[in-house]
């Protein structure tokens, strides 16, 4: 990945940090948050389909509360959360109407990313939402989150969010041009314009992680930056403050630090599907699920399924089976092994009078499938 092949991804996740939302802490910085809306509505006309990661709900809450100090207690965090929300996405509502674009609030916990069935109806809805143009704009649910539960800081989720919806880019805004090889105040500090994710010198680079108004700091973009390469993305941190910065990356100006996965994307997705979790049951499938699943590369649909084994469900691992028993591929399923059995052998338009609903028309959707050997 470079700078030019930035310029002709389809799909990007943009963070912007609390210190940019609200100004440092004095309030939502309506203005700014006006200008990326408007950024962003261009990269949509221009064929790039935007998720946006945005902080700001405790500092927000923490601004219209009158509170100087970041608390420490979960409830207090909680409160400023729940009061700064309201603010956060109508400002951003009110925004992107002016484009004639919907938008739609998005909270989550860790909980529904490690869960395998709420990571799939996360995973649709998502994709749904980007189907339908709109933008979706996601946040932790701070007001019930934990620290048993809670991702920890904003680049973090932002990441996995990537990951969830095969994002060709994440990018990174904050109150920094970018990393810099040594603290932007020392001289001789070089910004650090293109490296590998997993470059181990950049968290030398990259220093502490703590902050008044958040919790993310460089070296958890830098985490960041290696948990979305897991899923073939690219990072980019740059300075939100830098004028119509999102177009200019959409143009292939070199500004910011341009962090890049060693594999390309489908290779790393197959290593997370074949080796990251285990099967939980098997699907065996007929000679024609098994030609079209190999020489395709299609979903597998119900009518192709023969037996089924294992009591997995939504959202489990599964493996594929030919007629001779050998495993031919594996993925994520969208029906439980009781679902799968009564819909075995149907075409998809029957299931919803089999079962009374329909999730998904595909059993495992090419996209959560990898084949094996």
């Amino acid at each position: 990945m470079n700078r030019k092949q930035l310029s002709q991804t389809k799909r990007w996740v943009v963070k912007i940090g609390s210190s940019l939302v609200t100004n440092k802490g004095e309030g939502l910085d309506k203005k700014a948050i006006q200008a990326w809306c408007e950024q962003i509505s261009r990269l949509q006309q221009s064929g790039i389909e935007c998720l946006l990661v945005s902080s700001g709900a405790v500092a927000e809450g923490m601004a219209r509360l009158k509170w100087n100090t970041r608390p420490n207690a979960v409830h207090e965090l909680q409160a400023a959360a729940a009061v700064g929300q309201m603010g956060l996405i109508q400002a951003y509502e009110s925004c992107f109407r002016q484009h004639d674009i919907h938008t739609a609030q998005i909270l989550l916990t860790h909980d529904d990313l490690s869960n395998r069935e709420r990571y799939l109806n996360s995973r649709t809805t998502l994709k749904t939402l980007l189907d339908l143009g709109c933008v979706p704009i996601i946040n932790e649910n701070d007001t019930v989150a934990t620290d048993e539960i809670r991702f920890g800081d904003n680049d973090t989720l932002a990441a996995l969010v990537a990951n969830l919806v095969e994002a060709d880019a994440l990018v990174i805004l904050t109150d920094q041009k970018g990393l810099f090889n040594k603290a932007p105040e020392l001289e001789g500090a070089e910004l650090v314009e293109q490296a590998e994710a997993d470059d181990a010198a950049l968290s030398k680079m990259a220093g502490p992680s703590s902050g008044t108004l958040g919790m993310g700091g460089m070296s958890t973009k830098i985490t960041a930056a290696q948990r979305a390469a897991r899923s073939g993305c690219c990072t980019i941190i740059a300075s939100g403050a830098e004028e119509n910065v999102l177009l200019r990356l959409r143009d292939a100006e070199n500004i910011g630090t341009l962090l890049t996965p060693s594999q390309e994307p489908l290779a790393a997705r197959k290593q997370w599907l074949a080796g990251q979790l285990r099967p939980s049951g098997t699907i065996s499938l007929d000679a024609g699920a098994t030609k079209v699943l190999q020489n395709n590369g299609g979903s597998l649909l119900p009518v192709g399924i023969t037996a089924t084994c294992g009591n997995f469900l939504r959202g489990d691992l599964v493996s594929c089976l030919d007629n001779d028993g050998n495993e031919i591929a594996r993925g994520l399923v969208n029906y439980s092994a009781t679902e799968s059995n009564k819909i075995k052998g149907h075409s998809s338009q029957q299931i919803e009078k089999i079962l009374g609903y329909v999730d998904e028309q595909e059993l495992i959707h090419r996209d959560n499938l990898v084949l094996i050997g």
